[in-house]
């Protein structure tokens, strides 16, 4: 499998739909689905029915968006850039923006 390009953590930016332009952090990625659920974007309501744990009604939430739409914000200035893979003179593979050359940041 080939490594990947947008990870958990990461800070990204909706290319296309209708939060284009939005800003937001990853919280989950699905690989097998190709797609990844951001904090704050493509927002969807959903009718909740009442549990013992939770109460009934619409609740809004967030929806998975497609890999495609997304793009990395370059740790430099805060863009969209592509992502590349280099590897360190220690034999370490990190992820780099391709638009500034700065080592994107691996969240724990």
């Amino acid at each position: 499998m080939a490594a990947q390009k947008i990870k958990k953590g990461d800070h990204v930016i909706v290319l296309a739909g209708r939060d284009r332009g939005k800003h937001g952090e990853v919280v989950e990625v699905r690989p097998k689905e190709n797609r990844a659920l951001v904090r704050g974007v493509n927002m969807v309501r959903r009718h909740q029915k009442q549990t013992a744990q939770q109460e009934g009604g619409i609740i809004s939430k967030e929806a998975a968006i497609d890999l495609s739409n997304l793009a990395v914000e370059d740790p430099k200035d805060g863009k969209p850039t592509r992502v590349g893979f280099r590897v360190l003179e220690d034999g370490k593979k990190v992820r780099f923006a391709k638009r500034s050359g700065e080592i994107i940041p691996e969240k724990k």
